[in-house]
């Protein structure tokens, strides 16, 4: 086993789930990694990395990739519940089916990534959750009704379970990212939402690489397990929104 800690991945394959499994590798610990896109992952060639075709929306497979990794490295130290879907559009004309996913994924996809170490944390009184959310988690945007409602969702059952595993000294943190360069726009499938996004974030001088994300997200792992960084909103500089 490696003498650093194990920490999972969700939606590992791209974005900030691909930069902060890749920074956390880099700094020596085995990595837990899943996500649908099995190749993607292969393709990052991490060392200790254990690899698993995971959908978020079933919970048996969160808590069986879970247990073969433990059983190579030890408990899972950090839960990044990182996988996500933003289908963007007015609510007037959305289909329904999108909000099904978003909320599937979103809000139940968090809460499967939870259960699967929550336990094993609070047993050992010690962990890190770290949660994805979004800057629409913290405010609303007229073509964004139905993700802001997920991502609100994640900040209500983040500082709920803060407050309830802080006697157990596990720590929560909301990761809040503004416009970041990756691949959430393929998840857009309205044509008029999509346009308008690009041409905002053109005129912001684009969006933030996901490897800064990354970087402040193992900054905050390293802290001592007493100190907790509650919520990371990191944006462009000239976004104002």
């Amino acid at each position: 086993m490696s003498e650093k800690k194990l920490v999972a991945v969700t939606g590992a394959s791209s974005g900030i789930g691909a930069a902060t499994a890749q920074a956390f590798s880099r700094a020596g610990h085995p990595v837990l990694m899943m996500a649908r896109r099995v190749d993607r992952m292969e393709e990052m060639g991490l060392d200790n990395a254990v690899i698993r075709k995971v959908d978020v929306r079933q919970r048996e497979e969160i808590n069986a990739a879970v247990a073969e990794a433990e059983a190579l490295h030890g408990p899972v130290d950090m839960m990044f519940a990182n996988a996500g879907i933003a289908r963007l559009a007015d609510i007037g004309r959305q289909p329904p089916e999108e909000w099904d996913e978003m909320i599937d994924i979103n809000t139940k996809g968090v809460l499967n990534s939870v259960h699967a170490v929550m336990a094993g944390m609070m047993a050992r009184r010690s962990g890190t959750l770290v949660m994805m959310s979004s800057i629409a988690g913290r405010k609303v945007y007229p073509d964004h009704t139905v993700y802001c409602g997920t991502k609100f969702f994640v900040h209500a059952v983040s500082e709920s379970l803060r407050e309830y595993l802080s006697g157990y000294d596990v720590r929560v943190i909301v990761i809040s990212p503004g416009v970041i360069e990756t691949e959430v726009l393929s998840g857009v499938l309205d044509a008029e939402t999509l346009a308008n996004y690009k041409a905002n974030k053109v005129k912001m001088g684009g969006g933030i690489g996901p490897e800064h994300v990354a970087d402040l997200i193992l900054n905050a792992y390293n802290l001592p397990q007493k100190a907790l960084v509650q919520e990371i909103c990191l944006t462009p500089t000239r976004q104002t929104y």
